[in-house]
């Protein structure tokens, strides 16, 4: 009798033992699953990198002149051009300057910074008027290399008072949105309470 009840209390504490060995390892399982799927989804949200909300076109007429001199200044040769440039602009965030962060407890992504907007690229295409070359001073390659850069330039200083940067902070609810969404797919959910981005999109929220 007593080694039937020493066979029972075996087999109990052996069932037991069992069950909490599985137990442990279902929640490590589970643990590093969970990180797992953390880290790729913040790898996913950053791999999106550069997010762009705004274009603008740009028409410009640019004013090129140059002038060497040569032999003590006594021979001045002048080239000068009349340029039309045409340029677009886009306008976003780069989501690689996204602070954030896991909660893989609660399955949360929590957003504590979302960057400001900025130029991701300019575009410019040139059209040439009324080329003038000097007699030692022509038109060369490099010259429309730098032309080029010098448009890319002048098009960025007018991009502040266009009004562009103003639209693409309106547009930052829509690029959190994105992100919220991409969250979403692994059964995640995306945090951005403590984000200050703007009263008109305070107010899109609350509404």
């Amino acid at each position: 009798m007593d080694s039937i009840l020493e066979l029972f209390l075996g087999l109990v504490l052996g069932a037991i033992m069992m069950y909490w060995v599985f137990s442990l390892f279902r929640r490590k399982r589970s643990k590093e699953l969970t990180q797992h799927q953390s880290t790729v989804l913040l790898k996913e949200i950053r791999s999106v990198c550069k997010l762009i909300t705004v274009e603008g076109d740009f028409a410009e007429i640019y004013k090129y002149e140059n002038t060497k001199e040569r032999f003590l200044s006594m021979l001045v040769s002048k080239k000068k051009a009349l340029i039309v440039i045409n340029a677009k602009a886009q306008i976003g965030f780069n989501l690689k300057k996204v602070q954030m962060h896991a909660d893989t407890d609660k399955k949360k992504i929590i957003l504590t910074n979302f960057p400001e907007p900025e130029v991701l690229s300019i575009q410019p295409e040139l059209e040439f008027y009324d080329i003038q070359n000097g007699f030692f001073n022509a038109f060369t390659p490099k010259d429309l290399t730098t032309l080029n850069q010098e448009a890319i330039k002048h098009v960025k200083e007018k991009i502040p008072q266009s009004g562009l940067m103003d639209t693409a902070k309106r547009e930052a609810l829509e690029a959190v949105l994105i992100i919220e969404k991409i969250v979403e797919t692994i059964g995640w959910k995306l945090d951005y309470s403590s984000l200050e981005i703007g009263p008109e999109v305070d107010k899109y929220i609350n509404n």
